[in-house]
């Protein structure tokens, strides 16, 4: 049983447990599923989270536990694996934990989400001035549980107020910490760059491991990242989901890709909604170029009409390849994107196509089962995430 005592030997026996990682996969809702897991760890991810699950729909409905992980999470291939939960009540994280820990290698609680749903529902970064609310959630789950519990959060803009919340973490249990370096008001088109600077104030003022997350759009940056900031490892979710060479320092031409990710997602029967914003972003430089094809990938009903379409896009970049030889800043490489309006435009428009003609598969009956619980007056700790 892991105790809430830090000390020195928490370091080892946490790298130990999750196999000393460099290069980590961010939990990211909706993308961060198995086959894009597998796909990342045959592309030097050496660990990988989960996408956030809700705690107390997780422990008290049994369907949504069914529904909430892929078959076969956890499995001889999907592992070091971290399960990230978002919760503000210990003994829901603490239940939560307990039904996931024999498919996971560590337990997340997520203090780092921005988002107003997230406000809403009162858990991640909007649990950021509770301290003693997160120190008794985590402290309680680090008691109980068999796996170490770790958490995912954003800074201060305060340095000296970020390092007293990563002390407060470690001392209340936390055996790995992953800093985001952006503030909770840094979202959207107020994003900005992430501060190195405060996450190696935390590097220097905790002995857990520390994970760094933010600024990382090539292996160049993980690794000036990792130099400047003294962090065990380093944590891409953005520049992973166009990119998920990049911790190779690669750029493969996007077929490459969309074709071992597209064998997996048929293979563990991923649902048609994380398939089809897989594409849209491997390929965001080339369907601009191909409206049609934008429009039948959007349309879509099934996963295997997706690999069609894909199939036919790469065709035409592949001819497209062969009349202007080699070059590093052709469009159907996988390569670095910087957010902007049109690309959002085109993710809103996908995703209210997919609203409204729904997908096959379990993800319509998960959708169907999520709109039934946000019908239901549940407690605090139980509000729905709809995401």
């Amino acid at each position: 049983m892991i105790g809430t005592t830090s000390t020195r030997d928490d370091e080892s026996r946490s790298t130990d447990t999750l196999g000393s990682p460099r290069f980590v996969l961010a939990p990211m809702v909706g993308q961060s599923e198995l086959a894009w897991r597998l796909l990342a760890r045959n592309h030097g991810a050496q660990l990988c989270f989960t996408p956030m699950l809700h705690a107390g729909l997780f422990y008290r409905d049994s369907r949504y536990r069914q529904q909430a992980l892929d078959p076969g999470t956890g499995g001889e291939n999907d592992r070091p694996l971290v399960l990230q939960f978002c919760a503000n009540d210990p003994l829901t994280f603490t239940g939560a934990g307990k039904l996931a820990q024999h498919c996971c290698d560590a337990v997340d609680l997520n203090l780092g989400c921005p988002q107003m749903i997230a406000r809403r529902g009162h858990y991640g970064s909007f649990l950021q001035d509770e301290w003693q609310l997160i120190h008794d959630i985590v402290s309680l789950a680090a008691n109980e549980l068999e796996v170490p519990v770790s958490c995912k959060v954003r800074i201060f803009a305060d340095i000296r107020r970020t390092v007293e919340y990563a002390c407060m973490l470690e001392k209340a249990g936390c055996k790995l910490l992953v800093v985001h370096g952006r503030t909770r008001e840094q979202k959207g088109h107020e994003m900005g760059l992430a501060s190195w600077k405060h996450i190696s104030a935390v590097r220097q003022a905790v002995s857990i491991p520390v994970v760094a997350n933010g600024n990382v759009q090539s292996l160049t940056d993980a690794e000036c990242c990792l130099r400047e900031t003294g962090a065990h490892g380093v944590m891409s979710a953005d520049g992973h989901l166009h990119n998920p060479a990049i911790f190779e320092g690669r750029s493969p031409p996007v077929w490459e890709i969309s074709t071992e990710y597209l064998e997996l997602a048929q293979q563990h029967s991923i649902g048609c909604s994380s398939v089809r914003a897989h594409l849209f972003r491997l390929w965001h430089k080339s369907l601009p170029l191909n409206p049609d094809l934008r429009e039948e990938l959007a349309t879509a009903r099934s996963v295997t009409d997706m690999a069609d379409i894909d199939a036919r896009l790469a065709a035409r970049c592949q001819l497209e390849a062969k009349c202007q030889g080699n070059t590093n800043t052709h469009h159907w490489l996988c390569q670095p994107h910087f957010r902007n309006q049109i690309h959002e435009i085109e993710e809103v428009h996908f995703n209210i196509d997919h609203q409204r003609h729904g997908d096959e598969g379990k993800e319509g009956n998960g959708d169907k089962m999520l709109k039934e619980m946000s019908d239901e007056k549940l407690p605090l700790s139980e509000k729905l995430i709809q995401v």
